[in-house]
Formats: structure tokens, sequence, C-alpha cells
């Protein structure tokens, strides 16, 4: 929903699905970057994990690796995904 101007938002999970990723939209924030205070690009994202068939751990490692792909889009090609 971030394409209509939502932040962030909690989605709900539907059955029979077992994750839903709430996707929220880009926004400019002063963030430090090498000791320096800059602009930078905020994206909120948010996992909602069924426990019953998803281990939080799993989704939270998930949101790591997502997280890193965002940040270093080439080492998903230099991985082969």
């Amino acid at each position: 929903l971030g394409m209509f101007g939502i932040d962030e938002f909690t989605a709900i999970i539907n059955a029979p699905d077992s994750c839903i990723l709430a996707v929220g939209g880009i926004n400019s924030v002063p963030v430090v970057k090498d000791g320096e205070v800059v602009s930078g690009n905020v994206m909120k994202v948010t996992l909602s994990c069924d426990h019953r068939s998803v281990d939080g751990a799993s989704g939270a490692a998930f949101l790591g690796d997502f997280k890193n792909f965002l940040e270093n889009p080439v080492q998903m090609l230099a991985n082969g995904y």
C-alpha cells in the first residue's frame, strides 16, 4: 500500500497462506552516514506469519535477507537469485 501514501501497516493473513509481506512507502529522512547527517530513503516492511507453519526466527531471517537485497541489489545477481 506504499504507492497509496501509507507508510506502514500490518497485513492480515488469510487461510491457506502462511505469511504476508506488508510494504510501506519510501520516505526521505535524516540518517547518519560516515559521521555526517545526510538524507536517506527509508521503507518500512512488516512480515506477518502464522506460527503454526512458519517459525518466527525463519521469518526474521527472511526479513534480514530481504533488507540486504534491497540495499545491495547486485548481491542477488552474484548469488544467482
